[in-house]
């Protein structure tokens, strides 16, 4: 039996396949397997799926018959992975040669069934590609239950436009004894690694972090996350009724008003995703939606309700303008800003 089961969601990933794969093939743990799961990609993925299991067995490939998003295919990975211990790899992204061996051993040592570590964000593709390192949100260390639901699960919920905690579920080792007794799978098109966070980290018992970074988080331009999402309200609403539904699953408490927060983070996305590539609407048009986005009833509350401050400096200025109804110079600078900055 493999030590660790490595699930990778495959869709549109021709280009960036042969860096993700090659990566794991590369580990000094050689104990793994890795299963590609080929959600029905319409360009070449799925033939360089089965390509890699030909040349190596301890690659497995499932092939969606349709393209059903991200949490189905790693559903599909979850039920199919035989190891004590899961790894979550985008496909565009890469592991350094340590990470497994790293991230395994110091399971085994500190007695934990999760552990984390810092990641490498990545602005290009080969060797000479900018990358700078973010720390990881907690230092070197073993946490217990409690700490896990205050430096991530409440974070997660109350602390959405300023906290550095997010849905980057590579960056962790899991036990898949947690997951599988818990009944854990993914769900949704949005956020929906943050869910799955706060249902991990609110079963499991013990977090060690190293410090190191050992994963390469490729900034892609062609990502989902950067692409238009038609109905984002509605995916939106779906997240939050999950999150409402944790909150009330693992009585968690002196949250605030974490629906606020929450909103506020959807309704940045959401006005990111009327300007994200391929949305084909003009500046008047989009000026228009973003007064739609504001009058639904979640972001109308939440801008009532709660004037972030502290985030960064962009997304400051983003919720200033937002809350001043400076829509025409929210539009100036998001079409600046898709320029390239001319």
């Amino acid at each position: 039996m493999p030590l660790i089961s490595v699930i990778v969601p495959v869709y549109k990933a021709e280009a960036t396949l042969d860096d993700c794969v090659g990566s794991v093939l590369r580990q000094t743990l050689t104990d793994w397997e890795m299963i590609l799961v080929d959600d029905c990609s319409p360009d070449g993925s799925g033939a360089l799926c089965d390509r890699y299991a030909q040349q190596d067995p301890r690659i497995t490939v499932i092939h969606q018959p349709v393209n059903q998003g991200v949490s189905v295919a790693r559903n599909a990975g979850l039920a199919k992975a035989v190891a004590p211990c899961i790894a979550f790899l985008d496909s565009d992204d890469w592991m350094e040669p340590e990470m497994l061996d790293t991230l395994f051993n110091a399971m085994k040592t500190s007695g934990a069934d999760s552990v984390g570590c810092a990641h490498y964000n990545v602005t290009g593709r080969g060797p000479e590609a900018p990358r700078v390192k973010e720390a990881s949100f907690l230092p070197a260390g073993v946490y217990g239950p409690d700490e896990l639901r205050q430096k991530i699960v409440l974070p997660l919920l109350k602390d959405r436009v300023t906290s550095i905690v997010n849905g980057f579920i590579w960056r962790f080792l899991y036990s898949a004894d947690v997951i599988r007794e818990a009944g854990i799978t993914f769900s949704g098109i949005y956020l929906e690694d943050e869910v799955f966070l706060i249902d991990y980290f609110c079963n499991a018992k013990r977090l060690a972090m190293v410090e190191e970074a050992y994963i390469n988080y490729y900034i892609n331009p062609n990502s989902v996350t950067h692409r238009y999402v038609k109905d984002f309200p509605d995916v939106f609403r779906q997240s939050l009724q999950a999150k409402r539904e944790r909150v009330e699953r693992y009585g968690l408490t002196d949250l605030g008003d974490w629906e606020a927060s929450t909103c506020w983070a959807g309704l940045l996305i959401g006005v990111s995703n009327l300007y994200a590539p391929g949305s084909g609407f003009e500046a008047g048009e989009r000026r228009q939606l973003v007064r739609e986005l504001l009058d639904q009833p979640e972001f109308r509350e939440a801008r009532q309700r709660l004037h972030p401050k502290g985030a960064g400096r962009n997304k400051q200025v983003v919720i200033d303008l937002l809350c001043k109804d400076r829509l025409f110079v929210l539009d100036r600078l998001y079409r600046v800003k898709n320029r390239g900055g001319r």
